[in-house]
């Protein structure tokens, strides 16, 4: 039995490195939550979960009113029973379940949890979460904003081709299809057709807009449609899927293991992007990525690029990492790419090398 002894929850602000537009918001700033533990073997464990503007603070106090307490009742929870402990704290919140700000909480103890158990284990996280490769392919978000020029997406996907990386991602949504096609079509023609290009509506668009879009960027070759409808509408998702040939993505405002079921189950989800940070943890990413495989559904993560390149790479269908820098601010380090590949850690814990002076220079609360 490894016990917890110490735990604390803080919040912090980090400045976005570009502007980043879509079609329905933008990225304001990252409010990131940590949870720090300490067990009576002296090994530490850190981790966190963020939001693009808002909710931190109310993250932040389902941690330390609620959760964190509960770690710490009776002498302390025993670190090594990570799916307990998560079992036990989503139980506990059943009256704020399943929701956006219990997952955020659940994810910042989570990671702090396998934190501690790679360290424990001396292996880093795409080892001890199933260790399938190393190295991940990459695609870049940061050059396909909503607001960029035509001019400079070329620009932007012409870079990541040069660099190796095999695809990008362009935001969609603009207010006439004909300016989303003009858009995409600049971009295939400068880089070919060996090449992705996925594009992100960010759930703005009706199920009969979605359709009519959809069949417009039909001939562009496109990689996937991502989240094109909201969120909760699965019924529209499959309905979707079944009506045109480029394969629909959805997942990042998903926050449970059952409503990825629902999607899979439906034939509503041909891409997976589960965001470990928004479905509650480590431990029910895994499982999301289990059930996809069991679906013959790859999964192609949201943002978090840091963390999700151990977790693509600890499993049989991950196939891309997304590029969007966030944590250059507050890290002494920067993931390794290397021929278009993203590489995970190889050191134990998650692997992302804190500098704990920045996070201090930037605490909120």
């Amino acid at each position: 039995m490894t016990r917890i002894v110490e735990a604390s929850a803080y919040l912090i602000d980090i400045e976005v490195e570009t502007l980043r537009t879509d079609a329905v918001q933008s990225f304001v700033k990252q409010e990131t939550v940590f949870v720090d533990l300490v067990t009576d073997d002296g090994n530490t464990g850190t981790g966190y979960s963020y939001t693009i503007g808002t909710g931190g603070t109310s993250v932040l106090a389902l941690l330390r009113e609620h959760l964190i307490p509960r770690l710490l009742d009776h002498g302390g929870a025993d670190a090594t029973l990570v799916e307990r402990l998560w079992f036990d704290l989503f139980a506990s919140t059943r009256a704020t379940t399943v929701g956006a700000i219990t997952s955020l909480a659940l994810a910042a103890i989570d990671t702090a949890l396998w934190d501690l158990r790679c360290k424990r284990a001396g292996e880093p996280l795409w080892r001890l979460a199933g260790g399938f490769r190393q190295e991940v392919p990459l695609y870049d978000t940061e050059g396909g904003w909503l607001h960029l020029s035509p001019d400079e997406l070329v620009r932007g996907a012409l870079d990541a081709r040069a660099a190796g990386w095999p695809g990008v991602k362009l935001k969609v949504g603009k207010e006439r299809v004909e300016q989303d096609v003009e858009r995409l079509r600049a971009v295939r023609e400068a880089v070919g057709q060996g090449f992705d290009i996925m594009v992100d509506a960010n759930q703005s668009m009706t199920a009969a807009e979605a359709r009519r879009r959809a069949a417009a960027f039909e001939p562009l070759g496109l990689s996937w449609f991502e989240e094109p409808l909201p969120a909760d509408d699965v019924a529209g998702h499959a309905a979707l899927a079944r009506s045109t040939s480029i394969p629909v993505a959805v997942g990042e405002s998903l926050y449970s293991v059952g409503q990825f079921r629902e999607y899979l189950a439906r034939g509503a989800a041909s891409i997976v992007q589960v965001d470990v940070a928004r479905v509650g943890g480590i431990t029910p990413w895994l499982k999301v990525a289990h059930l996809a495989e069991t679906f013959n559904v790859h999964v192609c993560p949201h943002f978090l690029m840091e963390l999700h390149v151990s977790l693509v790479a600890a499993i049989p269908n991950g196939r891309y990492v997304e590029h969007i820098p966030q944590l250059r601010a507050v890290t002494r380090g920067q993931m390794q790419i290397r021929d278009g590949h993203a590489v995970a850690p190889d050191v134990p814990g998650l692997g992302i090398d804190w500098n704990p002076d920045a996070i201090d220079a930037r605490r909120r609360a």
